[in-house]
């Protein structure tokens, strides 16, 4: 299914920063919240909690409806990712959740995306292998050493999100998203 959350003024030239996401849901928004509450930093506003598939920068609005076609021609399968791993980037001060074994279908969906971005010429951020992370807190300290119950992030939603500074603050905003499939 195709949803479009968002209207968007397509008629201007001003370019619009945008990337393709894994959306959480409200329990998996809920886990992420607790495990923020243990790091010490800038938290992440809980809106605008997920994990990147692909960071586009900044694109032309009336590129828009290319990368709505993109994403609605994703696959739909289901994709459960465990967070399991609290993580640290130390050059960027962020501290993150994310997962020692990433699955399969997630990484055939990144790379489908990938590949159909690469197809139609689309520019993006290519890293050299695909870590799926959420970032919990920026200019934050290393993690501390405390143990937290892993849990099942049961992936239902694929985003594109424009990014954008209101009032000083960051804000996402869903433009479209495709909804997964439920595991049986």
């Amino acid at each position: 299914m195709f949803d479009v959350h968002g209207v968007t003024d397509t008629s201007h030239d001003k370019p619009l920063r945008l990337f393709y996401a894994l959306w959480p849901d409200e329990a998996a928004r809920n886990a992420l919240l607790e495990l923020q509450m243990q790091q010490r930093g800038r938290r992440t506003r809980p809106g605008n909690l997920h994990a990147t598939l692909a960071f586009l920068g900044e694109q032309q609005a009336t590129h828009l409806p290319l990368l709505e076609e993109i994403l609605a021609s994703l696959p739909v399968d289901a994709i459960t990712l465990p967070i399991d791993r609290i993580g640290y980037f130390k050059k960027k001060r962020i501290v993150w959740a994310g997962s020692h074994a990433v699955p399969d279908t997630l990484i055939a969906l990144q790379q489908s995306l990938a590949d159909k971005l690469n197809e139609h010429g689309i520019d993006f951020d290519r890293k050299n292998d695909f870590t799926p992370h959420i970032t919990l807190a920026r200019d934050a300290q290393p993690p501390l050493d405390r143990p937290f119950e892993p849990f099942i992030w049961g992936i239902r939603q694929v985003a594109l999100v424009q990014s954008m500074q209101e009032g000083g603050r960051l804000e996402y905003n869903v433009l479209t998203s495709i909804y997964l499939a439920s595991e049986t």
